[in-house]
């Protein structure tokens, strides 16, 4: 059974940082597409980072650039999204995903979000003084 639990979520100061942790069961996250997705009370989902087998290479969305990172643990079957000089507006729930479709690019699992994947049930991060 596929199964994808994140942690890590927590209130922090602005500037702060965090790092929230996927832990996957059912499947090995190097043979799948792996992302970080968010959603803010009001908004659109929006596609953090995406990293898929076709481009071997990570994604950040623009609004995060040079202070999130996405890595993984192949070992463990955990992935992590360190997040750096928080914004109030990182205030989100971000959710992990895994997708298992061929051919798919960063940029389509980021703007998309899985299309044969699974979610998991999101961690809270609240960015305030």
């Amino acid at each position: 059974q596929v199964q994808l639990v994140e942690s890590g979520g927590d209130l922090v100061q602005p500037g702060g940082s965090l790092r929230l942790s996927c832990a996957a069961s059912g499947f090995n996250i190097d043979h799948a597409n792996i992302g970080w997705f968010r959603q803010a009370p009001g908004k659109e989902r929006e596609g953090v980072s995406c990293l898929t087998i076709k481009d071997d290479k990570t994604h950040y969305a623009d609004s995060v650039k040079g202070r999130f990172t996405l890595s993984r643990d192949v070992a463990n079957n955990t992935m992590y999204l360190q997040m750096n000089s928080l914004k109030a507006e990182d205030t989100a729930v971000y959710y992990c995903a895994a997708d298992w479709a061929r051919g798919l690019t960063v940029q389509y699992l980021c703007d998309h979000g899985p299309t044969l994947g699974s979610w998991g049930q999101g961690t809270q991060v609240t960015v305030s003084s």
